[in-house]
């Protein structure tokens, strides 16, 4: 059997057994959301080469769309997530359509403002609930037969899936396309000079980029029955960038690492900081659970200087020169 194949299968066996090991399915269900939303990113970053500073407006409008289908609309849960990845798609369209005619620091600053513009248009329309958000919003099944509200089901659900946009961004990255996406972050001129649309094939990886995120997006609603602005603001755009450049950008299993880091730090940096105070009796320790933000940051700092290619992309290098060196 193919190497990668079985550790796939152990992966997805692991991931499965993983509420009947004691993690909690909310916990595990985020970081597999954040998870499809860095793979996204770094789909356009990483194999792309174009930096998006606005990726969060995807996730957000997919999570406002799927949460308003389903509880003012009453749709079924799954023409919900579809509408959600649409809409999310649509606006990848236009996102992208303005901003592929830059590049650099412009292309990011053009995505970063058309976010923010998305930012304070769901801040101010009516049916988004505005800074309380869309509250509520009914779970419902899957196909009429699976009841959502309960965890154990969407967990398999969500599973199910983020699998299914890992393989669609595997899939990309291992075909023509995603040759050709490689080749314009490596040499965009000579693609041209080798008469390749660079403009088309950026569009249509910004838009498969924004769908894929925008599926993240419409489970995270099911996930936690809502869909609040914090979906939808650039700190969200700066956390999955964080995710993707401390996982290993360029890597298809460097973004599921770094969700689950950021992810962990936000959920048990309190914890531990309970413990150390436990241990010490220092009551200083007490304040990490406030300064979630600043440990993120140290772990940033440490990452960029310590693992210039990401965690991922450091073991894949010393594992490199370990065969070298047998050779």
């Amino acid at each position: 059997m193919n190497p990668r194949l079985l550790a796939c299968l152990v992966a997805a066996i692991v991931v499965a057994a993983l509420p009947y090991l004691g993690v909690y399915p909310i916990f595990a269900m985020k970081v597999m959301c954040y998870a499809l939303f860095a793979c996204a990113f770094n789909l356009l970053l990483g194999y792309t080469g174009l930096l998006s500073f606005g990726h969060a407006a995807f996730l957000g409008s997919a999570a406002y769309a799927t949460g308003y289908a389903l509880k003012a609309w009453g749709w079924p849960t799954e023409f919900g997530i579809v509408f959600g990845v649409l809409v999310a798609a649509l606006l990848g369209v236009v996102m992208g359509a303005l901003a592929i005619r830059r590049s650099g620091i412009y292309f990011a600053m053009i995505t970063l403002a058309l976010a923010q513009m998305v930012f304070f248009f769901f801040l101010q329309a009516p049916f988004t609930g505005g800074e309380d958000g869309l509250q509520g919003v009914p779970r419902g099944s899957l196909l009429g037969l699976v009841d959502l509200a309960s965890d154990l089901n969407l967990y398999y659900v969500v599973m199910g899936v983020c699998a299914f946009g890992l393989f669609v961004v595997w899939r990309a990255v291992h075909s023509p396309f995603g040759q050709v996406l490689q080749a314009l972050r490596e040499n965009e001129p000579r693609a041209i000079s080798l008469g390749y649309d660079v403009e088309r094939f950026k569009l249509l990886a910004f838009v498969l980029s924004a769908a894929i995120a925008g599926l993240a997006g419409s489970v995270k609603t099911l996930v936690f029955v809502s869909a609040t602005l914090s979906d939808a603001t650039w700190q969200m755009s700066g956390l999955v960038i964080l995710m993707t450049l401390i996982g290993g950008l360029g890597t298809l299993t460097g973004p599921l690492i770094g969700a689950f880091v950021v992810v962990l730090l936000e959920n048990k940096v309190g914890d531990f900081g309970q413990f150390l105070a436990n241990l010490t009796g220092l009551d200083w320790f007490l304040r990490l659970g406030e300064s979630v933000t600043i440990v993120i940051g140290l772990i940033f700092v440490i990452c960029v200087m310590a693992f210039r290619r990401g965690i991922v992309g450091e073991a894949s290098a010393w594992l490199a020169r370990r065969r070298a060196a047998r050779a």
